[in-house]
């Protein structure tokens, strides 16, 4: 069989799209030509890129999302994260995910700005809550209350900030960005030292049921 005929069998995954789409969307961003054209080159059908990208260009950042987050999946994998501390584990966690941009970094720049464009924005949150609950579950968060949330919304808040200022860093070897994470980490981990200590303090109050409940029983 030819490699012409093998290929022809093969079917055509987002993926194989995707990476080809990479070598054109620094230049020409994403767009629907792209699109077409990425899938002449991975051999999907008209038909087929129409199955895989339902939503044209925007299936298309969310399939560079998911890859990107595979990616960090895969490397967080092969750290020893469970002998870090937890702040270490969110920086290796918000490194693995840029490392992952870093070689697509133009086209990851690219992305970022089709996704601040207001008919995209809800999917802009959707992969943004998709990455930061990926990478508390890599480094091994178990919770389930309301903390569960609150870590995602914060560290939504760390990395999307840090990707930001990676996007425009020309320093040598980013260490404007290692400097910016540092500070946002050292941020969170303050804001949680003062939420321990109110909590310390607060342990003996009443709660506001029992409090209700004095009030009521008065004569």
């Amino acid at each position: 069989m030819t490699a012409r005929a093998k290929k022809a069998t093969k079917a055509v995954t987002r993926e194989d799209v995707l990476l080809a789409a990479l070598k054109h969307a620094p230049f020409d961003g994403f767009t629907d030509s792209v699109l077409e054209r990425a899938g002449k080159e991975a051999g999907a059908s008209k038909d087929e890129l129409a199955r895989l990208f339902p939503e044209g260009p925007l299936d298309l950042v969310e399939a560079f999302s998911d890859y990107a987050d595979d990616q960090m999946d895969a490397a967080l994998a092969k750290k020893k994260l469970a002998a870090m501390k937890i702040r270490d584990r969110i920086k290796s966690a918000v490194w693995a995910r840029i490392d992952a941009l870093r070689p697509h970094k133009e086209a990851a720049r690219r992305a970022g700005a089709f996704l601040t464009l207001p008919p995209h924005a809800a999917t802009g949150a959707k992969l943004l809550y998709r990455s930061v609950d990926r990478m508390w579950r890599a480094v091994g968060d178990t919770s389930t209350d309301f903390n569960f949330y609150t870590k995602r919304a914060i560290l939504a808040g760390v990395y999307s900030s840090t990707l930001m200022r990676w996007f425009t860093d020309q320093s040598e070897d980013e260490a404007e960005t290692k400097a910016f994470l540092d500070a946002r980490i050292e941020n969170v981990m303050q804001f949680e030292k003062f939420k321990a200590q109110v909590k310390e303090r607060t342990k003996d109050w009443p709660s506001l049921s029992d409090m209700l409940g004095r009030f009521g029983s008065r004569p």
